[in-house]
């Protein structure tokens, strides 16, 4: 029976992919920072501190996974560019040791990444092999642990994920789909940015990408985000439409009068053509993945 580990497993897509390779015939591993958020699931937990050389390489050596997801990353943009130290151990360093682990037992790694390795420059969609520059810290540290795995890992995906919304679990974060949603319901206002534009993903379409990708032989990087490309307020007003809320209080702005302190992508959609050629990829379209949501 082949071990998966899923690291990162409190988090958002973690945790959705744990609990659906809870139903499959996998020896299931999970880690992340903090205790289980969820104890009761059919795998084994360990906590670990990804930060820590010493703790990441005791982690891989007693679990000896075939297989690691890898969906762990410090992802709040601001708090990278003001803690650049810790973004870079967990996000770069702890990849490098899984890329190692992955190299000498010449086991998979699939690894979670994002669109914020693109400048944003061109306001057509990305391909997998469009050149990379990232405009923070966060974009450049998933940009440096992409370029790990490739070079080290001879089994391995990358995939490349975008503004992920869709139902979370009881101690993880939220995402813009429910803030939108909660604020609006409260009567509050929410200022939102008209010339960002993305390619928001539903979380459950990632899932079963991964989950494909778990089970094929197919490397190298793959875009798994939704097919819808729009503005963030764009997604606001969606929002409000789908729940029938007042769109009065969505006040879109500028990204030069938003004032944001690190500078994000104007455009990162991507293109899901490939993933659609090669593991029929078949998201929802936003409007669908809005159906999904409590």
């Amino acid at each position: 029976m082949k071990r998966v580990l899923v690291v990162g497993a409190n988090g958002f897509v973690g945790r959705q992919v744990l609990q659906t390779l809870e139903k499959s015939s996998y020896e299931l591993y999970a880690t992340s920072h903090h205790e289980d958020i969820n104890p009761h699931g059919n795998h084994h937990f360990v906590q670990c501190d990804l930060s820590s050389i010493e703790e990441t390489d005791k982690l891989l050596n007693n679990i000896q996974p075939h297989i690691i997801i890898n969906a762990a990353a410090l992802s709040a943009v601001d708090f990278c560019e003001e803690h650049q130290d810790m973004a870079q151990r967990i996000n770069v360093g702890a990849v490098k040791q899984m890329a190692q682990y992955c190299k000498v037992t010449k086991n998979r790694l699939i690894h979670i990444s994002t669109d914020f390795v693109f400048d944003g420059k061109t306001d057509q969609l990305y391909n997998e092999d469009d050149e990379k520059n990232p405009v923070n810290f966060y974009g450049q540290t998933k940009s440096d642990s992409e370029d790990l795995v490739m070079e080290m890992c001879k089994s391995y995906a990358i995939v490349r994920v975008v503004v992920v919304y869709g139902t979370p679990l009881p101690g993880q974060h939220s995402n813009i789909v429910l803030l939108v949603k909660n604020r609006l319901e409260a009567g509050e206002p929410v200022r939102v940015v008209n010339d960002q534009y993305r390619t928001p993903t539903y979380v459950g379409d990632i899932v079963k990408g991964v989950v494909s990708l778990l089970e094929s032989n197919q490397n190298g990087i793959f875009h798994l985000c939704g097919k819808d490309y729009m503005s963030i307020a764009d997604i606001a007003f969606k929002v409000a439409a789908h729940f029938g809320l007042d769109s009065s209080l969505i006040e879109p702005v500028s990204t030069a009068q938003m004032k944001e302190k690190t500078p994000r992508p104007q455009y990162s959609g991507l293109s899901i053509k490939k993933a659609q050629e090669v593991l029929n990829y078949q998201p929802l379209s936003f409007e669908q993945g809005l159906f999904k949501i409590q």
